[in-house]
């Protein structure tokens, strides 16, 4: 009979560890440091590692950083819709397609407010309001009517978000001003791929409007599309190109194409789980403190589907009746299914990142609790 010594049962007893999850997790120091200095190829060989691992490795991540039972909810209300001038190949508000969006004028104050307050009362933190324009010129009397949308929205201790298009510095310092939490602008997809899917607008026009809200104090969120046609290494090119930003995005949206009749890419298969899951998981590993969005085409997820896009690294989701153009997954079964997971709401600016932008407007405030959230969803 074999004896084992101390030492022999030590080193048996750390290999049973190390297969039991065939991936070792980041240290807490290098969990903990947020790079702006990543190499392409760096990302790629994230991108590429066997996927349980990768999901693994995202999650520890996760811990690392932020609260894994928190999920943000957020209600995204168009306050005006088609008529846009843009080309983008996957929207169906463009005025280039025909689709079955109708063209509408931007909507007045009391409807904005009537939705923001049923959202609240149903969980949800942050408000987010989109309009279908190119950009603000020659709309003086639109914006001034966003503005008070977002002062009135702002009132309620809500997170307000707007997308608007294309911003100057001025127009970004009055939306601040207002109140804004956060400013939408997707980059979409990699530079590389982008002149394939708009070219109405440059990938440098997108950057200078992130940078004009990056300089007026806002939240910046911003991410992409899949399933636009795009490549693995898009994907990585996308997750990198905002890795490389002074301030990593506050909000990384991952969105999954809901193909539109009537637009170029209507055609389009869905994109598959997996490639969600490895985006989304990649994106937690590179921007850690960021809050990783799962936006347009969760509905078309199954509820394992999401629960692992959870285990990946997303922290946030829009929810309510429905989003720009696309279906959205209503509150009640939202809240089901985070109750039947173990998780709640987060609260308005309970995110660091988010908090840290707002400043002394926090000061002596307490950030919102909905009634469905403060009983626990």
């Amino acid at each position: 009979m074999t004896m084992l010594t101390p030492s022999t049962r030590r080193a048996g007893a750390q290999l049973t560890r190390a297969l039991a999850t065939h991936a070792t997790a980041p240290s807490e120091h290098a969990a903990k440091v947020t790079r702006h200095n990543w190499r392409r190829k760096e990302i790629k060989e994230i991108y590429d590692s066997p996927l349980m691992d990768l999901v693994f490795r995202a999650a520890s991540v996760h811990r690392q950083h932020q609260d894994p039972s928190k999920i943000q909810l957020c209600t995204l209300m168009n306050i005006k819709t088609g008529g846009c001038s843009e080309d983008c190949s996957y929207c169906s508000q463009s005025s280039r397609y025909s689709t079955p969006t109708k063209a509408s004028k931007l909507v007045d104050l009391d409807p904005v407010i009537e939705a923001a307050r049923k959202a609240k009362e149903n969980g949800s933190t942050r408000f987010c309001m989109g309009a279908a324009w190119r950009d603000l010129s020659g709309r003086k009397r639109g914006f001034d009517r966003i503005l008070q949308m977002v002062r009135e929205v702002r009132g309620m201790g809500m997170e307000v978000c707007t997308t608007l298009g294309m911003l100057s510095p001025e127009q970004a310092r009055q939306l601040k001003e207002a109140g804004l939490t956060a400013y939408n602008h997707n980059l979409d997809t990699s530079r590389e791929y982008y002149p394939q899917v708009i070219t109405t607008r440059s990938y440098d026009d997108r950057l200078e409007t992130i940078s004009a809200v990056r300089e007026a104090g806002i939240s910046v969120c911003s991410g992409g599309i899949l399933g636009l046609g795009e490549s693995d290494a898009d994907r990585v090119g996308l997750i990198w190109e905002v890795s490389c930003m002074p301030e990593h995005p506050e909000s990384f949206p991952v969105n999954a194409l809901v193909p539109i009749p009537g637009t170029p890419l209507e055609g389009n298969e869905r994109v598959p789980h997996h490639t969600l899951v490895r985006t989304i998981a990649t994106a937690r590993i590179i921007l850690p403190k960021t809050i990783i969005r799962l936006a347009a085409g969760r509905n078309t997820l199954s509820e394992a589907e999401q629960a692992m896009c959870f285990m990946a690294g997303a922290n946030a989701v829009f929810t309510g009746e429905q989003m720009l153009t696309t279906p959205c997954s209503p509150w009640d079964e939202d809240k089901d299914m985070m109750g039947r997971w173990g998780l709640s709401g987060m609260q308005s600016f309970e995110n660091a990142s988010v908090a840290k932008k707002e400043g002394d407007r926090l000061e002596g405030t307490q950030p919102t609790k909905s009634a469905d959230v403060s009983a626990g969803l």
